[in-house]
């Protein structure tokens, strides 16, 4: 690879970066142009968790400084994520499908009729977490397994799945959403990561080109996050999964 092609790469990452923080589907962005240089479908797999986990080690210390934490349970959430992470990150490492994309964005097009749908929950404070039954936070930690799957598999618009968990399943404001998400994908990338390092899917140089860029690119989507609020997150969520979801379908 030649030097533009890093800084392209740094670029894309940037972009890539705030999106993913923001909704999510960054990868869908810095995927396609990886393999367009030249990198094989799972060494572009696996670069790109370098830049994914670089890029939540630094949105999630942005919401810490901002005094939006609750590591307790964005803990016992990433636990579970962590056994299908794995699980995911070798067949990840194997197996290519075209099916993939249409799936993609029937579940891109599932969230945003659930997430248009739901009910209005009562006014709070950013970052601040309604009571949650037993029953909700449950059924949270056991979609976040099936997240971890699907994340450690092929990463594109697994937020997504975790922005619709939590904010459908246990009502938590898009907010406090994101503030788990950039935890939850970090723990995960990271078990995944190890698996795409070990099957040799990992080229490190274009990686830490990438991960400059997506680090950049979270620190701003985090302040985005909390400056603007509930409302702002929801546009851009929607946006991001119409745009993406006509993507996969048409091209």
């Amino acid at each position: 690879m030649e030097t533009w092609q890093y800084v392209l790469l740094t670029g894309v990452g940037l972009v890539a970066g705030v999106i993913n923080v923001i909704a999510g589907g960054g990868s869908l962005l810095t995927l396609p142009v990886m393999i367009l240089m030249g990198l094989p479908a799972p060494v572009a797999n696996g670069t790109n968790r370098v830049a994914i986990f670089a890029q939540n080690i630094v949105a999630v210390s942005a919401f810490r400084s901002k005094g939006l934490s609750d590591f307790k349970l964005s803990l016992t959430l990433a636990l579970c994520t962590i056994p299908g992470g794995i699980a995911g990150a070798w067949c990840g490492a194997m197996i290519r499908g075209e099916l993939f994309n249409r799936i993609l964005a029937v579940i891109m097009i599932g969230v945003v009729i659930l997430m248009a749908t739901k009910k209005k929950a009562p006014a709070k404070t950013p970052g601040e977490r309604l009571p949650q039954t037993r029953g909700r936070l449950i059924a949270g930690h056991l979609c976040m397994i099936v997240v971890g799957f699907y994340g450690g598999f092929i990463q594109a618009g697994v937020g997504f799945l975790i922005m619709a968990a939590l904010n459908r399943v246990m009502r938590l404001d898009l907010v406090q959403v994101n503030m788990h998400k950039v935890f939850i994908v970090g723990a995960f990338t990271l078990a995944a990561l190890a698996v795409y390092i070990v099957t040799g899917n990992v080229w490190w140089i274009p990686g830490v080109a990438l991960a400059l860029g997506n680090s950049i690119g979270g620190w701003i989507g985090s302040h985005l996050t909390i400056s603007k609020g509930e409302v702002f997150v929801q546009r851009i969520l929607y946006a991001a999964l119409i745009i993406m979801a006509i993507k996969l379908i048409f091209y």
